[in-house]
């Protein structure tokens, strides 16, 4: 859908760029130097402390330090960026999303220090990054938190600015909001500098569809069809396509026009989405991103288009052809993270030691072997993208791919992925909307199956390693059967196998396996007349790699040390101590589920609940202080159960 726009901003006379500065890390800095790279521009990279050896570091032909770790510090400083941008010689700033990208404020301060801003002018951004004043500009009123009733529950409290599922709260309790309004506030406050929250209707299980628009200066504006976002954990999306499918003719028509309405009411320039939740054939409005967005690369597959390339080209100041391009095909996005998705989702640090997704397909990461997952950032590790002819072909392909994928390191949320690809109701399109985790969850964290066949072929790479080392093999005289044991996501798996005759090896149990071959690296093993290949990685920390599946080596007796005392609450990922709950102090009674405090780690706020009804015993947190996994936080001692006939 192409459409003229009488109100584009007077269209800039710059001349070509030469040198883009990105405002940003990790994927979306590399995913723009890419393109940078294919037209002859010359790449600035800015970097954390924390991120001094990253992948979109190196890439870069030159980066700037901003000292310091935490995004307040560095990523959120438009004046070190700015500084950043002159020192280097860049001539123009590419924001990427989240951070300053939606920030009038740091468009100006680009524009003023005589770079070209690559994004839309900062009246729009002011128009339309505050969701309160776009809702207001389409005519949708928000609701009045001192009017909220129960008969308007549930809620969403949600940030004025920014996106990311940062500073949003659903709210089904009346006493709960004004707790949730100042936990959303300022983790609002903390992620984009602005704690303003707003209170909309929250809509049940509703499509979460998005348009995706580009709009040149010289009154242009393209809109490239709609993109499907409803797989989503915390807010935050997991699994996104194009187009979204099964959507009426005139419904699809009405979120295109309504998308295009909102690029001309105030003079849009460049790429942003509007975003709608859907439900009972209605379309709801909630914002519109005035910026690139994460899956920006389902809609570049499904149109041919490089949307980076034509945010250059409209920056300075060209024309985007009269008529949109014509959609082929489907494509579908699922972003790979650090996180266990069983355990909450809570995020996952370490070295990630081997990452090798198959060709044929579309890898956006800012992570490569051997870069390390930190706790300061969000856990998304890529973004992994297929196009094919159909919806069908796309969603087994992808399934696929990340089966195949050799992914060594932190848990992640891969045998999520695949198994939400091959769920019914998302592989028939049947039922796609934000409730499908909430309804499938405990299903889809069941292991995958296979297990305890991968244990069987770690244990014996093992042992083809240490007989490589020492030597050694079978013996008239049979000794005791080796055992090895390893924890899996199903659980632990006890191996008990001898040298054979062959010079190879028998599995005692489980039984009815038969070793067909077996190296350190390699092992084929037999189970009910079918052969199974497992390539196995060991580290030195005890994870082994077998397959898709992650192990770890179970020691032999137990450290006394690991034991911790009841009602103890260990930290569930590294992070930092946001808060307390208010007048907490030892001795103090608790009761179950009672929130005592809240860790924040990669872009996630956690908190922490007393397990059952007590006392509390022992307090370790304190707001700012950085703890890693399963440290200890607080105690809690149950109270006794009373006694019967009491």
């Amino acid at each position: 859908m192409t459409s003229s726009n009488p109100t584009a901003a007077t269209p800039p006379v710059n001349p070509p760029i030469t040198s883009v500065l990105v405002a940003n890390r990790g994927e979306i800095a590399c995913r723009v130097f890419r393109t940078c790279r294919d037209l002859g521009i010359s790449t600035v990279a800015v970097y954390s402390d924390a991120d001094a050896d990253a992948l979109h570091v190196r890439e870069a032909d030159a980066a700037v330090r901003l000292p310091g770790a935490a995004p307040s510090e560095t990523y959120l400083r438009g004046d070190l960026i700015v500084a950043a941008a002159l020192a280097a010689g860049a001539d123009a700033v590419h924001p990427g999303y989240g951070f300053l990208s939606e920030n009038a404020a740091f468009a100006r301060a680009v524009t003023g220090a005589g770079l070209v801003w690559i994004g839309p002018p900062p009246a729009a951004i002011e128009a339309m990054a505050s969701k309160t004043r776009a809702k207001e500009l389409l005519g949708v009123e928000p609701l009045d938190p001192a009017r909220v009733t129960g008969s308007d529950l549930p809620v969403l409290v949600k940030a004025a600015a920014g996106g990311g599922g940062r500073g949003m709260r659903i709210v089904r309790e009346l006493a709960d909001l004004p707790r949730e309004l100042e936990s959303a506030s300022a983790e609002a406050a903390s992620a984009f500098g602005d704690g303003e929250v707003f209170v909309e209707p929250y809509v049940e299980d509703g499509r979460h569809v998005e348009v995706q628009l580009l709009c040149d200066a010289h009154g242009t504006v393209w809109a490239l069809g709609t993109r499907d976002c409803s797989l989503q954990r915390r807010h935050q999306k997991v699994i996104e396509e194009a187009p979204a499918p099964g959507l009426p003719a005139a419904l699809e028509a009405s979120l295109l026009d309504t998308a295009v309405r909102a690029a001309k009411a105030v003079g849009y320039v460049g790429a942003g989405t509007v975003e709608f939740l859907v439900a009972d054939g209605r379309a709801h409005f909630l914002e519109m991103n005035t910026r690139l967005q994460v899956e920006h690369p389902v809609t570049e597959e499904v149109y041919g288009v490089d949307l980076v390339a034509l945010q250059l080209s409209v920056a300075e100041g060209g024309k985007l052809a009269p008529e949109t391009p014509a959609p082929r095909g489907h494509a579908i996005e699922a972003r790979l993270y650090a996180e266990d998705p069983a355990r909450g989702w809570a995020p996952q640090t370490g070295l990630l030691r081997l990452f090798d997704v198959p060709d044929g397909v579309r890898l956006d990461t800012g992570y490569a072997s051997g870069d390390a997952i930190g706790v300061h950032y969000d856990p998304m590790i890529a973004k992994v993208t297929v196009h094919a002819a159909t919806r069908a072909e796309a969603v087994r392909k992808l399934a696929r791919t990340l089966e195949r994928a050799r992914i060594h390191g932190p848990v992640t949320n891969r045998d999520l992925l695949v198994a939400s690809l091959r769920h019914p109701e998302y592989a028939t399109a049947d039922r796609l909307d934000t409730g499908f985790y909430d309804r499938n969850l405990p299903a889809l964290t069941t292991a995958p199956e296979g297990g305890e066949l991968a244990a069987v072929a770690a244990a014996l790479a093992a042992a083809s390693a240490r007989r490589g080392r020492f030597g050694g093999g079978w013996r008239n005289l049979r000794s005791q059967d080796e055992t090895r044991t390893y924890g899996g996501t199903d659980g632990d798996h006890e191996v008990r196998y001898r040298p054979a005759r062959d010079g190879g090896f028998e599995v005692t149990a489980p039984e009815g396996v038969r070793v067909v071959a077996a190296a350190p690296g390699r092992v084929s093993l037999e189970t009910a007349g079918v052969v199974r290949h497992f390539d196995v990685t060991a580290y030195e920390d005890g994870t082994v790699h077998a397959g898709p599946h992650r192990l770890v080596a179970r020691p032999r007796f137990t450290d006394p040390r690991e034991q911790t005392a009841p009602g103890s609450l260990l930290a569930p990922m590294p992070g930092t101590v946001v808060r307390v709950a208010d007048g907490l102090a030892v001795g103090d009674p608790v009761t179950a589920g009672q929130p005592l405090l809240w860790l924040e780690a990669m872009k996630m706020e956690h908190r922490v609940t007393a397990p059952a009804s007590g006392t509390l015993t022992a307090l370790h947190a304190a707001p700012g202080r950085q703890v890693e996994v399963g440290a200890l936080l607080a105690v809690v001692q149950a109270a006794a159960p009373p006694e019967a006939g009491s």
